[in-house]
């Protein structure tokens, strides 16, 4: 695979901003508002109300990025990850930590449709490979964002640690300014048809109002969209339920921690290796061998009785994971019509997002009715029933809808 340059540069400004991101996120944040005096109830607000930013504002910032271009809406949430954090200073109660979390929210609600679509159309055929190096720079973020945090409380308060992560997302700006424009030579014109570069690039109010249906009338957004939400409700309902379970079976809490370690680390790890075999075997192919194996794994996690055979589990979690996202953003990118990519793959975040949020409540609910293993074996179906309708659905979808024509933007 030819290497591209702006993949480079935008990664490396994903990292960054990610990092700084979470950083504020774990464990910053609830000691940020603890001190405060947020209540635990406010508390879960503040720290879901970024998500809720991005379930209802991830489509527009798309569809916004399709129309102006992607470098403009990249540029606009850099600033929003530099500025955002030097504001927590003047924080001084619960409400006002809400209000100011909505804000710094729609930075990462800028950056999730609009930075994998400027992935996505410059990858031609390695969609998936170069989506899994994308998404392995992001998640490293997520894993070095937290423990950076922890070490700066040490010495500094929650304030002067925001001031350090405004500090160092405004490195971001350095591979920002250094990419090319993302849409290359398309505009959104009248009618939902794509228009040449040439003309001006400033919307006008009709233009703005006006929001395309078709990508929210393609089918592949919404199966896509729901795959990842089928899988979202499966791991977050784990990740909230299995320490519970797994101290009742006699596991320690270090070997609890170990196995979402292990997980999110192989899950990181292996993303370009399995966007790779996307690549190659299909994405349909791969998103249902992904699914069909978490199906597969979920009734495992009640029979295992050993520590080792605990973390094996959680290493064929993490790669089965890593086989499953960057195909099923590969897939929409190479179905849906390139002058609207942005707004479908926003749709799609707003699904993720759902997903994540309906998984603990959903598996609470199972876990009244039905008990944990019976929780894991409903999961295990539904995930099942996904794989199945990739399998079948799906690329009967494909045969009969018109295939999208992707401009060449260049590498």
């Amino acid at each position: 695979m030819k290497t591209s340059p702006n993949l480079f540069k935008i990664t490396l400004a994903d990292f960054i901003v990610r990092a700084g991101y979470q950083m504020g996120k774990t464990p910053l944040l609830p000691i940020l508002a603890a001190s405060l005096g947020a209540t635990d109830v406010l508390l879960g607000v503040v720290l879901s109300v970024s998500t809720l930013t991005g379930m209802l504002t991830k489509p527009i910032f798309g569809v916004l990025s399709d129309r102006q271009g992607r470098k403009l809406w990249i540029l606009l949430g850099t600033l929003l990850f530099a500025g955002v954090p030097f504001l927590y200073r003047f924080i001084d109660t619960p409400g006002h930590l809400v209000a100011l979390r909505l804000l710094h929210g729609t930075a990462t609600a800028i950056y999730g449709p609009v930075t994998v679509a400027y992935v996505a159309e410059r990858s031609g055929k390695h969609k998936a490979e170069r989506l899994g190096w994308f998404g392995m720079a992001r998640s490293g973020g997520y894993v070095v964002g937290p423990l950076a945090a922890g070490m700066l409380l040490l010495w500094n308060n929650p304030a002067d640690v925001f001031a350090v992560i405004g500090g160092l997302s405004l490195l971001a700006f350095i591979p920002v300014l250094l990419l090319d424009e993302g849409t290359g030579d398309w505009r959104l014109g009248s009618g939902d048809r794509p228009i040449p570069d040439s003309q001006s690039p400033i919307p006008n109010l009709r233009s703005l109002l006006h929001i395309p249906t078709s990508p929210f009338r393609t089918p592949a957004v919404w199966l896509s969209g729901g795959m990842e939400a089928t899988v979202y409700i499966a791991t977050y309902s784990i990740k909230a339920f299995l320490p519970v379970y797994a101290l009742t079976a006699g596991y320690s809490t270090a070997q609890i921690g170990l196995f979402f370690t292990v997980q999110e680390g192989a899950h990181l790890l292996l993303k370009p290796l399995a966007g790779r075999a996307g690549d190659r075997m299909g994405y349909y192919r791969a998103i249902a061998v992904g699914m069909a194996g978490l199906a597969g794994l979920l009734p495992l996690l009640t029979l295992l009785t050993d520590g080792w055979g605990l973390l094996g589990l959680a290493a064929l979690f993490g790669g089965l994971q890593a086989l499953i996202f960057p195909a099923t953003v590969a897939l929409v990118a190479d179905q849906i019509e390139p002058a609207h990519l942005g707004a479908g793959l926003g749709f799609v975040g707003t699904l993720d997002n759902a997903g994540k949020v309906a998984g603990p409540v959903l598996g609470g609910l199972l876990i009244a009715g039905l008990g944990y293993v019976g929780m894991l074996w409903l999961l295990s179906g539904l995930l099942l029933a996904g794989a199945l309708v990739v399998a079948t659905v799906l690329p009967r979808i494909r045969a009969t809808a018109p295939i999208a024509v992707v401009p060449h933007i260049g590498q």
